[in-house]
């Protein structure tokens, strides 16, 4: 049926080629699916291979590593700018201000999706509660 996803052979995802697919923002499992139906929501279940994603959560661990990525970029870079040019502070508002809100949220969903992969590279949402 050309609705019904398809099964892939493989039954472990690659190791580079998992987290190069959630860096595209596809299916870490097959590389071909769409991993996200909004702009962070996550799909149920992958459209070409079937894998489910109801059992994996990133939490806040994307948003986390995209703050200190994006925000130490534009300090740095901001302190940069200060000490060698002095321009005025409005200026630093207008330049920094959009680079740092575009930094954050270009980098959201590759983010989110590279912690997906390596949520299944590392099985961590078939860990079981037997301690």
């Amino acid at each position: 049926m050309p609705g019904a996803p398809r099964q892939t052979e493989t039954t472990a995802p690659a190791r580079i080629l998992g987290i190069r697919a959630g860096l595209l923002c596809r299916c870490p499992n097959c590389g071909r699916g769409r991993l996200f139906s909004g702009f962070l929501q996550v799909v149920s279940a992958c459209a070409v291979c079937g894998f489910d994603f109801t059992r994996l959560n990133t939490g806040d661990g994307a948003a986390i590593f995209v703050m200190q990525i994006a925000g130490g970029l534009v300090v740095f870079t901001a302190l940069f700018v200060e000490i060698a040019y002095a321009p005025p502070m409005w200026l630093h508002l207008v330049v920094f201000l959009p680079l740092v809100l575009g930094l954050s949220l270009g980098l959201m969903r590759p983010g989110k999706g590279v912690m997906i992969a390596l949520q299944m590279r590392n099985r961590a949402g078939q860990a079981s509660s037997d301690d």
